[in-house]
């Protein structure tokens, strides 16, 4: 659950900076697409390649019934107060609208939590939904997605055989955005481990690339003993960190990196 949508101006120049010096840019854990889509937006004429290994577009494929499924639980929570907490009624009655339409095909329960679960708070399940407060945070508007992934070489691909695919261009940008270490990560395990992300870092030899990551994870703490100990052959040595900090809600802030190496 990054935050990258904080980083596009920094990822924005970037790009700009290495335009004519790359003409590939994969994103080898492409999440909701959003890098990739930015990437081909800044380079129209470069070969994006989105890693949609957890499937984001059946979440894309499905924003008319997301919309919809939005629009009457709006509906029936006119009377209330936008972020109030729903009452149990409330709450039972927004449970029942999401599983009517569960039973009828593929719901983005993902998105319908954000909507109705506490800042920061999200679910995979209609069984993990039923076991939340929630709250009056149904956006107002439609999600829109048409032409999102225009121009993209979407692929659903473990990230390490899509790097030995193309690690043979001089001429790629490496986008890396694992999960946050012992963190929910989607498709690829039930937890990413200290091991997973040292797998990551040997990708960073030779390569140029851009990583993201945060201090949850500590693998900067880990990469700065790396440098100081192994100077020019650690992962990372000489890369250019920039940061900000992110706050889900009124419990908890934590700092987002962009970590970039051309």
């Amino acid at each position: 659950m990054g935050q990258k949508r904080y980083f596009l101006r920094d990822f924005t120049e970037v790009l700009q900076q290495v335009e004519g010096e790359i003409d590939t840019v994969v994103d080898l854990f492409g999440g909701s697409g959003l890098l990739s889509h930015t990437a081909k937006r800044v380079l129209p004429g470069c070969r994006v390649v989105y890693n949609d290994f957890d499937r984001y577009i059946d979440r894309l494929a499905a924003v008319d019934t997301t919309n919809e499924i939005l629009g009457v639980i709006k509906q029936r929570l006119t009377d209330l107060e936008a972020n109030k907490r729903l009452s149990e009624q409330e709450r039972a009655d927004v449970l029942a609208i999401v599983e009517d339409y569960t039973r009828r095909g593929y719901v983005d329960i993902m998105t319908i939590g954000r909507n109705v679960l506490f800042s920061g708070k999200w679910v995979t399940s209609f069984e993990e939904l039923t076991k939340h407060t929630m709250y009056n945070r149904v956006r107002p508007g439609l999600y829109e997605a048409a032409g999102y992934l225009d121009g993209l070489e979407v692929e659903h691909m473990d990230y390490r055989e899509l790097f030995e695919r193309e690690r043979g261009n001089s001429r790629a940008l490496f986008v890396l955005d694992p999960p946050y270490l012992t963190t929910e990560c989607g498709m690829y395990q039930n937890y990413w481990r200290l091991t997973d992300y040292l797998d990551v870092l040997r990708l960073l030899d030779g390569t140029k690339w851009v990583y993201f990551t945060s201090d949850k994870s500590q693998i900067v703490e880990l990469c700065k003993w790396l440098g100081d100990n192994f100077g020019e052959s650690a992962p990372m040595y000489g890369a250019t960190v920039r940061q900000r900090t992110n706050t889900l809600n009124y419990q908890a802030q934590f700092n987002d990196m962009m970590i970039t190496r051309l």
